[in-house]
């Protein structure tokens, strides 16, 4: 069975460059799903096996954070690792999503490498 990596971003656009970059990465992910809001995301969560969640911070209904917080307080989800990528750049963003579960943090604009050194690594720990 392959790697399903869930990408959850309100924007239509940025979903389809990070699922570019994925591919890009070579990860070995053989299936990238996508939600438009952590609500969106825990809806495919409950019906799809992921292994890995990508996530921007300011979406509508249910932030990036709120996700988060949703998945690690959770039994069924709290081992995923969540991947935040956002435009939100400060140090205070950063520190507040790793404290509150975020496997790591990338800043928008990002490339593929950048996705690939972070997101690597926690994969091979999943598997």
């Amino acid at each position: 069975m392959g790697t399903t990596v869930l990408v959850v971003d309100d924007s239509c656009t940025i979903r389809k460059i990070i699922q570019r970059c994925l591919r890009q990465a070579e990860l070995g992910i053989s299936e990238v799903c996508e939600a438009g809001n952590g609500q969106e995301a825990l809806e495919l969560l409950a019906r799809c096996p992921i292994d890995a969640v990508l996530s921007d911070i300011i979406m509508p209904k249910m932030d990036g954070l709120q996700l988060l917080t949703t998945l690690k307080g959770s039994q069924q989800w709290n081992h995923l690792p969540v991947l935040i990528i956002s435009t939100e750049a400060g140090a205070e963003a950063v520190i507040d999503a790793i404290s509150k579960g975020a496997s790591g943090y990338i800043r928008k604009p990002f490339t593929a490498s950048e996705i690939h050194d972070q997101l690597g690594p926690l994969l091979k720990a999943s598997r």
